[in-house]
Formats: C-alpha cells, structure tokens, sequence
C-alpha cells in the first residue's frame, strides 16, 4: 500500500498539474461556455473516463508500446489531431440557431461526453504522461506494483474530475450572460471550433 507521505506529495503535485489550464480545461470551458455548465460538466467526466482508460493502459503496458513505438504513436496522435480539427471544423461551419431565452442548448451532455472520452483516449501526450508521471511515485516495498499505479491513476483522475468541474460551472455561467447578447451568439460557434483546431494542430505537431 502507498504510504502516507508519498500520496499526501503526490496529491500536492497533481494539484498543481489539474488547476494549471491545460488542452483538457481550455475544452472543457469551451464547452461549458457554448452549452452550459451540464456540457461543460459531461465533458470533464469524459476525459476523467478517457483518463481510466490511460491508468488501465499503464499498467498493462501498453502506454510503453506507444512511448517506444514511433509508427503507433504516430498513427495515434494524428487521429486524436484529427478528431479534434473535425471537431472545430463542425462547429464552425455549424449554422443551427442558439436559443437566447434558455432553451435547449446545442449540444447534448452525452455526446459532449462520448466526444470528450475519445479525444483523451487518443491523446498520446496523455498516455505517455501517466506512463512517466505515475512510476515514479510506486515503490515495490509498498506492495503490487500495479495496484499502486491503479490507486494513483484513480487519484489522479478524481483531482482532474474536480478542477474541470470548477471550470466547467465558471465558464458555464459566464456564457449563460453571454449568449444573451446577438453578436455573441453568432461568433461563439466560431470562437469554441477554433479553439478545437488550434488544440487539434497543437496535438498534431508535438514531438515524442
């Protein structure tokens, strides 16, 4: 079992990492923003999910495969680039009207949470961070060693779940006052796709 000194400084450490804005929070507040808070919401719980999988990945080793083999990395990073441009393009060229009095909102929480699991899962970077980040911090004195990288991937991904959670309803509220104003509503779909293309672009040109 983890001892109470190594997981008290890795919570601290991945506290810091989740409340940092990264690729994840920037969607999730897209999301929220364009949708409301419950998008926003079931985005975040669709990347802590594609998170599981990453945690699962690690310890079977296949989060190793990935770091060592440049052909599934590649093939890897540019579907996950690929699916998030795709993303971005949709939302741009999507002309459906955007309810200002409160209505239904443009995108439904369970495919903005089916949508958000398959862009972590094919998000590389992902693997190959829980791949480096989590051994460091498992001991073979401490017990099964994937145990321990079961009981960290889960704190990890609970710490996330939070911090997108807190950006979600922010950004939720934020856009709830903004969708009343026309011009807004008419660039936000804009605004949100580019986002989604630029982090797809992001994703495509990083190295190894």
């Amino acid at each position: 079992m983890i001892d109470h000194t190594t997981l008290i400084t890795y919570v601290l450490i991945v506290l810091g990492f989740v409340f940092i804005p990264g690729p994840a929070t920037l969607l999730t507040m897209a999301r929220a923003a364009s949708s409301g808070a419950k998008v926003g919401i079931a985005t975040g719980a669709g990347i802590a999910a594609g998170d599981l999988v990453h945690t699962g990945m690690a310890i079977v080793g296949l989060s190793a495969i990935i770091a060592t083999s440049a052909l599934l990395f590649s093939i890897v990073k540019y579907a996950g680039a690929g699916f998030l441009i795709y993303l971005g393009i949709r939302a741009m060229l999507d002309e459906a009207p955007i309810a200002l009095n409160g209505g239904a909102p443009p995108i439904g929480a369970g495919r903005a949470f089916r949508e958000a699991v398959l862009t972590e899962v094919l998000n590389p970077k992902t693997a190959l961070f829980f791949l480096a980040f989590l051994p460091q911090f498992v001991k073979p004195e401490h017990g099964a060693p994937a145990l321990q990288l079961a009981i960290l991937g889960v704190v990890f991904v609970l710490l996330g779940l939070v911090s997108t959670v807190v950006f979600a309803v922010g950004a939720g509220r934020l856009g709830n006052l903004l969708r009343r104003h026309p011009a807004v509503v008419k660039w936000q779909g804009k605004v949100v796709g580019a986002i989604y293309c630029a982090v797809g672009v992001r994703l495509a040109l990083q190295e190894r």
